[in-house]
């Protein structure tokens, strides 16, 4: 059954965008007075940060802030949450080029609506290059202001906010290479959702909480923090697997069966060609066709199911969500952190969005 977000993930949430809000604001009034044109390439990162997200990196880095003997109204851990906005964003506007993306949260891609700019203006050159190169480049100014946000933090917290970021870009090199090599195994699967999401996801926010917090506690308290983190987000990645490849678009903002056409290397269908007939394998062959039809991915929704990969990746999901819960009741840190993170491992596990 869908679990409801706890009501702190939407308190956090607002701090963060209220944050989000004042530090975009007077930038875009900044470069506005520049050049004119650098209005609405600037305003493409309010638009993508405060349109919407679960705000779960902002919310598991305030717990292991918290957890860790922080103040939770430290005016750091709100700044620290607004760079992991500000990086996701970054990861977002990257990931879109990369995959081709027409929609993000229901709403027309930056590239997308580029692209469109320079074809109704009649501008010289290729209007698709322009677009993703515009999307590029707005990334790239996310991934700086991320970094300007985190300028107050402790040289233990920057150590782990350089890790995560690598990390987060090794997964995606990863995971292109894994889409266009078309890897179907599931150990290898696996391990490009654990370092492209679950790892930056989860257990990297926990670490900077508290290396935030704690710094000269922080290599021992990291261990528990990964006996809960690392085994939540490979759960929360396998749970983003299900809805890429069987989610209702009204509910996540994406097309129906967006893992399917680009070909993503997911454990989910790593099982299912573990799992299948030849006939089902000839149906499993056709992902990764830009051009699958509705039905088309009806077929392939049908063979995953079929091979039992759903019910597996399901069975998984429930496996790695207990470890992370079992770890957590032994983790020492503060109570009112470890409450409220057994609450975020039942929503990220059980989520629809």
């Amino acid at each position: 059954m869908p679990a409801e977000a706890p009501p702190s993930l939407r308190a956090i949430a607002e701090r963060v965008e209220r944050r989000l809000d004042s530090f975009l604001t007077p930038e875009l009034d900044r470069w506005a007075g520049f050049d004119p044109d650098l209005v609405d390439p600037m305003a493409e990162i309010r638009r993508l940060v405060l349109l919407g997200g679960k705000r779960l990196r902002p919310a598991f880095c305030h717990w292991g802030f918290v957890g860790a003997g922080g103040d939770p109204d430290h005016p750091m851990v709100v700044d620290a949450g607004a760079a992991f906005e500000l990086m996701h964003a970054f990861a977002l506007f990257h990931d879109d080029v990369m995959d081709d993306a027409d929609s993000r949260r229901g709403q027309p891609t930056t590239h997308a609506v580029f692209t469109d700019r320079h074809l109704e203006a009649g501008w010289r050159g290729d209007a698709r290059r322009f677009g993703d190169g515009i999307a590029i480049l707005i990334g790239d100014l996310a991934f700086v202001y991320s970094d300007q946000l985190m300028a107050g933090a402790n040289p233990t917290a920057w150590r782990i906010w350089n890790e995560l970021r690598i990390e987060l870009n090794v997964g995606q090199v990863l995971d292109v290479l894994g889409s266009v090599r078309g890897v179907r195994d599931v150990a290898q699967s696996e391990r490009i959702c654990r370092y492209k999401s679950g790892k930056y996801t989860i257990e990297r926010p926990l670490h900077l909480g508290a290396a935030l917090a704690a710094p000269d506690r922080f290599d021992e308290i990291a261990p528990a923090l990964s006996a809960f983190g690392l085994p939540l987000g490979d759960a929360f990645q396998m749970r983003d697997d299900v809805m890429g490849a069987f989610g209702d678009t009204t509910v996540t903002g994406k097309p129906v069966g967006g893992d399917l056409r680009e070909g993503k290397p997911t454990p989910l269908l790593a099982r299912a060609r573990r799992g299948a007939s030849a006939a089902q394998l000839a149906v499993l062959d056709r992902v990764g066709d830009p051009d699958l039809t509705d039905h088309d991915v009806a077929g392939i929704q049908a063979v995953i199911v079929d091979t039992g990969a759903l019910a597996d990746l399901e069975a998984s999901i429930d496996r790695l969500t207990s470890e992370a819960v079992t770890a957590l009741a032994v983790m020492p840190i503060d109570a009112a952190a470890r409450h409220e993170l057994a609450l975020l491992a039942d929503f990220v596990s059980n989520r629809e969005v």
